[in-house]
């Protein structure tokens, strides 16, 4: 049997299938594409991961210091000056003479305090001579006396002759007094006159080395209106002091014994060290900023270091060892595009650290702090962990 009127049903439904299948296709390719365009879009749109600078955290020193300049200086400085007037006739030290205590540096013309000297032992002389005179007519008056006084028992002399020699008896005392008075007087003057002559030796009063002169030969002095300053004179340049100014500010943590380290301009790649002997509580005002001087004392065997040469000072006011620390940066930089955090208590700092490749924020206890570094007192922090310190590509504060 053949059956005709069937052929063409089948194609007919052939025919749906084929159109079904490629409106599945489409439709399935449609999805593709959205789903392809809409992880594009998010890929394009989505915020970049962060990356951050960072530091691990360490264990080591921290310092706390007062930065301030200064002047360095010997530690005792004599001022020579002259006490009396005259012609410098000699001069025998000169700068960076080494002198010895009692040394002549210099000398005054000594003729008219000799001529001074020889006058007062000449009035001395005259006045133990007076004394000599009147002691004789001390005697005699003293025999008239005794001899009046017996006539005068024996009704032999005249009163008044007797009160007479009685009272010559005690004005030759009275002289006698005088006299050993006016000696005491030129005996003063004599040594007042040889204290002068012995002036006009300008001597050093201790051991040392002369690190300015100020006078030359033949210059007049004159001491009348002030003590001139002929030498200056370092006792001892092999110890010497830093006169530093420090700021009120920095002033009251300061003390002393605490330790300090300094440059020069001369040796710019030296740092010497010293120690705090003295915080003076007199302050200095310049242009109204006021300012204490510290003196910081510190070795010169070497003799590197000169009079007046400037420092740049760095007081060490406070210090801890092998301690936890963190940069300082750290404290102050906080993620973007981060969970909150809970409110920060009172007492407390914050850092963030990187942990599963995330930001986790981490209280802490925060000690001493120097320019780079603060210390970890207490908190989830160990040596090595990666403390964030800001956003790569951003300036860390």
């Amino acid at each position: 049997m053949t059956v005709v009127g069937l052929a063409p049903k089948a194609e007919a439904k052939a025919g749906r299938t084929s159109l079904a299948g490629k409106r599945a296709g489409l439709v399935a390719a449609a999805l593709l594409a959205l789903l392809a365009a809409g992880l594009l879009w998010r890929h394009l749109h989505a915020p970049p991961t962060p990356h951050y600078l960072s530091a691990p955290a360490t264990r080591g020193d921290i310092a706390r210091a007062a930065a301030a300049t200064g002047t360095v200086n010997p530690e005792l400085t004599i001022i020579v000056g002259s006490y009396v007037s005259g012609v410098l006739v000699q001069i025998s030290c000169d700068y960076n003479t080494q002198v010895k205590a009692g040394q002549i540096c210099a000398r005054i013309d000594p003729r008219p305090y000799q001529a001074l000297v020889d006058q007062a032992k000449a009035n001395l002389a005259v006045a133990k001579a007076q004394l000599v005179k009147d002691q004789a007519g001390l005697a005699y008056t003293k025999l008239n006396w005794e001899r009046n006084r017996l006539l005068l028992q024996q009704k032999s002399v005249a009163r008044d002759a007797a009160d007479l020699s009685k009272s010559n008896l005690d004005q030759a005392e009275a002289q006698i007094g005088f006299d050993l008075a006016t000696i005491d007087q030129r005996q003063a003057l004599l040594a007042a006159a040889q204290v002068d002559l012995d002036y006009t030796n300008i001597t050093s009063p201790v051991n040392g080395t002369v690190v300015s002169r100020n006078v030359t030969q033949g210059q007049t002095l004159a001491s009348s209106l002030n003590t001139p300053t002929l030498f200056l004179i370092a006792t001892d340049l092999t110890r010497m002091q830093v006169d530093t100014n420090v700021s009120e500010s920095d002033i009251g943590e300061v003390k002393q014994g605490d330790k300090a380290s300094f440059t020069v301009d001369a040796f710019p790649t030296r740092l010497f060290s010293g120690t705090v002997t003295q915080v003076r509580q007199s302050p200095q005002t310049v242009q109204n900023v006021v300012t204490y001087d510290a003196v910081v004392s510190v070795a010169n065997t070497d003799l590197a270091l000169k009079p007046g040469m400037t420092a740049s000072t760095r007081i060490i006011t406070d210090q801890r060892t092998n301690v936890l620390r963190a940069p300082n940066q750290a404290l102050r930089f906080t993620p973007a595009n981060v969970d909150a955090a809970a409110p920060l208590k009172p007492g407390l700092a914050r850092l963030w650290l990187l942990r599963d490749e995330k930001p986790v924020a981490i209280d802490i206890v925060a000690g001493l702090d120097d320019d780079n570094f603060t210390e970890i007192v207490q908190g989830d922090v160990k040596a090595g962990d990666v403390i964030l310190l800001g956003a790569e590509g951003s300036a860390v504060r």
